[in-house]
């Protein structure tokens, strides 16, 4: 079993910084590709940014150039720096992280929590 937990929320006012991260746990032999999704109200849930076991990145347009996504893969943590957040940034943002937890077993999907991010006009 793996358990994903992030951290990081909070409030911030429009333009300022967060930093969310996430720590994986649990019976882990490898972790491909991890990402940052979100959901907002009413919205459906979208992916933010997602990096692989590599380094390669993706990011969604509209975070594209002021959000930098990175992973400590001895820790197993994922992070996601925001930097000039906007009014339209709000949601809850969930880790995600396709895992395996043997050699010969396939990799399974796993999400956290979530956390919640606020911006403030």
């Amino acid at each position: 079993q793996v358990q994903l937990v992030e951290s990081g929320g909070g409030l911030v006012q429009a333009g300022g910084s967060l930093r969310l991260s996430c720590a994986a746990s649990g019976s882990i032999f490898g972790i491909n590709t991890m990402g940052w999704y979100r959901q907002a109200p009413g919205k459906q849930r979208e992916l933010v940014a997602a990096i692989t076991s590599g380094g390669s990145t993706n990011y969604a347009e509209s975070v594209r150039g002021r959000s930098i996504i990175s992973r400590d893969n001895v820790n197993n943590t994922m992070y996601l720096q925001m930097n000039s957040l906007k009014p339209e940034d709000p949601a809850v943002y969930y880790c995600n992280a396709d895992v395996s937890c043997s050699l010969d077993l396939h990799a399974d999907d796993y999400w956290g929590a979530g956390t919640q991010v606020t911006v403030s006009s």
